[in-house]
């Protein structure tokens, strides 16, 4: 412990992280920088300056990185069509890599001995942080105070603050029972009533969207323009990364959609239950999938499909600095060249229904060979019988070995 003279403390302002911030003071007996990020949650992180100066920290860092966010890891990953075990949209995945960058970009410039984090040691977060975190800078100490302190329940938790007197804001009544994670791409909800896998989620749970039934009755068609597998523009209207998904949340979680309800196997070992609300990211999904479905080649198209899997996978346990990561996103971004175009969804109570896509340059979509009417000699039918053959010579091969 002597050895630590400065660490960074991810830092929301809250309770947890604000007892952590006066632990590592009075612990380890070194200086505290605070970092707080602003990725698109909702909630103002202004205020986490006036209790970090209340705290006695003098290096304060308070980031605006919602555009780094949507740029550099929420659109690379969509280009990949990233979904973890077939549900999960990666939401709280994907932040965690930048908010590890930036506390060793801090880290680094302060001087800093080690980070703290105030992930618990039963989630996931914990090895998202840190994995980043030494692939970024090996050197680095690392500081997890639920793997270290006795505080093991919000009781003692309290007591402590009581102790320190650290000022704990008072819920309200009505106050969320659930452990909440949100930024731009999504909004998870944990623990509470969800911790039983039967019991269906409540109502007034949901922050970002309406009930599907509750949607409007009339759909809403929307034109989203893509280059290079990115969205740079929704109506004609040219959009930067983050103001893309501002506008679809919105406008999504007007219509239903988005929600989901998911038991995942996360990395340490256990299944947990939670639910979900990405309404952009649920859109871009199947926008970019139907913009590739008319400009990727078939071969790349089935090669990115059967390695989103594992690309998925990558992001969810943390490996996104990692050098398999980055040869896989190296692929996927040379499969996007020719993914221009625009793609129109329907939105309608809960559902994203593609009515039309085009590519002005890069349609691999042929009329003249596709149509079910005359095609002037574009294709030659009788050759088909001769590809059949062929196709079917194994298994005719094989039915006489058999019979």
């Amino acid at each position: 412990m002597s050895q630590i003279k400065k660490v960074v403390l991810a830092y929301s302002g809250g309770l947890d992280t604000s007892i952590i911030l006066t632990w590592l003071q009075q612990e380890y007996g070194c200086e505290v920088v605070t970092f707080t990020a602003d990725i698109g949650q909702g909630e103002e992180v202004e205020p986490a300056r006036a209790k970090a100066e209340a705290m006695g920290v003098s290096s304060i860092y308070i980031d605006d990185l919602k555009e780094e966010f949507a740029r550099d890891f929420v659109f690379p990953m969509m280009r990949a069509n990233a979904i973890y075990e077939g549900e999960y949209r990666l939401g709280t995945s994907i932040a965690r890599p930048l908010i590890a960058k930036r506390l060793i970009e801090i880290a680094n410039e302060t001087g800093a001995d080690a980070i703290s984090h105030g992930a618990t040691g039963k989630g996931n977060d914990q090895v998202r942080f840190e994995l980043g975190a030494y692939a970024l800078r090996p050197d680095i100490q690392i500081i997890a105070p639920w793997r270290e302190w006795d505080l093991s329940s919000r009781d003692k938790l309290l007591a402590y603050a009581e102790q320190h007197n650290i000022e704990v804001e008072k819920k309200a009544d009505g106050k969320s029972q659930y452990s909440m994670d949100a930024n731009l791409l999504h909004i998870s909800y944990e623990g509470g009533i969800l911790e039983d896998p039967w019991a269906a989620p409540e109502q007034d749970m949901w922050r970002w969207s309406v009930a599907p039934e509750d949607a409007p009755d009339k759909s809403q068609s929307v034109e989203l323009e893509f280059a290079k597998g990115d969205i740079v523009a929704i109506d004609g209207q040219a959009m930067s990364p983050a103001d893309v998904m501002v506008w679809l949340n919105k406008v999504g979680g007007a219509h239903g959609i988005g929600r989901d309800d998911i038991v995942e196997n996360r990395y340490v070992g256990m299944k947990s239950r939670g639910c979900y609300e990405t309404p952009a990211g649920t859109i871009m999904l199947r926008a970019h999938r139907a913009m590739e479905s008319l400009t990727l080649d078939r071969e790349v198209a089935h090669l990115k499909d059967e390695l989103m899997p594992r690309y998925a996978e990558l992001i969810y346990n943390g490996y996104w600095w990692s050098p398999e990561r980055e040869m896989l996103q190296t692929m996927i971004d040379q499969s996007q060249a020719h993914v221009n175009g625009t793609v129109r969804v329907n939105l309608y109570k809960g559902n994203v229904s593609i009515s039309g896509r085009k590519s002005a340059t890069d349609s691999l979509f042929d009329e003249r060979i596709a149509t079910f009417e005359e095609d002037e000699g574009a294709y030659n039918q009788a050759d088909a019988e001769g590809f059949i053959k062929l196709n079917a010579l194994r298994l005719r091969i094989g039915a006489r070995r058999n019979n």
